[in-house]
């Protein structure tokens, strides 16, 4: 009877193992977590309470579980929870998309383009009639 075994078809997804079956970073928070709740459940000990200890110690120790173990979509726990605060906290609540039409835009530069040639002819208009009441002013003023 042929064993089989299961290969995954995406060798991005697959994580080395160092120790235990765990990766690096697992057992990094995993001793994180010892070394902070041992500690913290021996302090709380010496009240005389131990499973007031023991709570105590599966409170502080159960981020650093969820540090090492929860990985949504190949992200770990500290970039979802960076994107989160970002998307909540940070970054602005409203994003308005402003799009510049083509269409609009002609429409803008032809205004622009007749708003300029009515200025421009304005003062051509009253160019000319300035320099003929100049010259009608200089004969009159020869003249006197």
């Amino acid at each position: 009877m042929a064993a089989y075994i299961p290969v995954p078809r995406d060798l991005t997804r697959v994580k080395s193992k160092v120790f235990f079956n765990l990766t690096k970073r697992q057992l990094i928070c995993f001793g994180a977590a010892a070394l902070i709740g041992v500690p913290i459940f021996f302090l709380v000990k010496g009240t005389g309470n131990v499973s007031l200890a023991a709570l105590t110690m599966m409170i502080v120790m159960l981020p650093l579980f969820f540090l090492a173990m929860y990985e949504k979509d190949g992200q770990p726990l500290e970039v979802i929870a960076r994107h989160f605060i970002q998307a909540k906290f940070i970054r602005p609540k409203v994003r308005p998309y402003q799009t510049d039409n083509y269409y609009d835009a002609l429409m803008r530069q032809h205004n622009l383009e007749k708003e300029v040639n009515a200025i421009v002819f304005q003062e051509e208009k009253a160019g000319t009639t300035d320099k003929s009441s100049r010259k009608s002013q200089r004969k009159t003023a020869k003249r006197d």
